[in-house]
């Protein structure tokens, strides 16, 4: 008898788990994986999920989240969730952003992309794949194929920033919206993890700085929006404020806001004191990179 209670149990809970992985977007992109990608990860461990969020991911996907026409501004954004370079932290990160965004009129695409394993060009290439997904959809979608954006939480901020100054001449994203993004690589200033999950054994302090986006910028780099928390100990704020000089001095448009408290990963959360005076900021710049 217990072993049929059991079992009725674990068939009851069954639906409820799926639902919590169904992410409802209206379009999912499969883009490609190790085996059909430019370069591997090489990546053996298994990938897994666990509330939403993807361990060692080894294939690159796109969640189209769509603005409706009566609301679309033209705007569309590919979003990199955080993780470390080891997980995509699929929800907070990621799709409750894109919903907001769209309600808004902005368009999203949130990239589940591929852990590098020390391949440090693979979530360069997911990610630059993706903007090229939503410009050629452009039309289709209601976006302004000058308007495609990049958004990046954490260690996604890398991949923001990195595809803002890594792209290929001419697929830059237009803007990078960067929250609490690890940027700089430098020893005792960074996120450890994310860099050595980037770079591999045996990296240099000459690797470090080469793929720390502050490094370079050049005046093609798209104008940025930094938000973040000055009592992050996870990600410390040199991050954000080297990148944003480095903006400054190349004479791009940049706008920094350091909120007082709120440590790392706040994503959505409600939780987060500033959520409304962060929300209506990044609305307002955005509108403004369309003028």
């Amino acid at each position: 008898m217990k072993r049929i209670f059991a079992l009725l149990l674990t068939l009851a809970v069954l639906p409820l788990a799926a639902q919590e992985y169904d992410y409802k977007e209206d379009q999912l992109i499969k883009i490609w994986d190790n085996t059909t990608a430019p370069h591997s990860s090489e990546l053996t461990k298994p990938e897994t999920i666990d509330r939403g969020i993807i361990n060692w991911s080894q294939s690159a996907e796109l969640y189209i989240y769509k603005a409706a026409p009566e609301k679309a501004t033209g705007q569309a954004i590919v979003i990199c969730p955080g993780g470390g370079y080891e997980a995509v932290c699929m929800t907070y990160e990621g799709v409750d952003a894109a919903r907001w965004l769209a309600e808004n009129g902005i368009t999203c695409g949130v990239l589940k992309y591929r852990m590098p394993n020390g391949h440090r060009e693979v979530p360069l290439e997911d990610a630059i794949e993706a903007l090229r997904i939503m410009r050629r959809n452009a039309e289709e979608w209601h976006i302004d194929p000058k308007q495609v954006g990049i958004m990046g939480y954490s260690a996604g901020g890398h991949l923001a920033a990195y595809a803002s100054t890594f792209a290929p001449a001419g697929e830059e994203p237009a803007f990078s919206i960067l929250m609490y993004a690890v940027i700089t690589g430098e020893w005792g200033l960074t996120h450890e993890g994310t860099f050595n999950n980037l770079l591999g054994e045996g990296h240099t302090a000459a690797d470090r700085a080469t793929y720390s986006p502050e490094n370079r910028v050049t005046k093609s780099t798209p104008p940025a929006l930094l938000m973040l928390s000055d009592d992050d100990k996870i990600v410390p704020p040199i991050s954000s404020t080297r990148y944003y000089n480095a903006l400054k001095k190349a004479g791009i448009e940049a706008s920094l806001h350091i909120y007082p408290d709120g440590w790392h990963g706040w994503g959505m959360s409600k939780r987060f004191p500033y959520r409304e005076q962060w929300q209506e900021a990044m609305l307002d710049w955005l509108r403004l990179q369309k003028k």
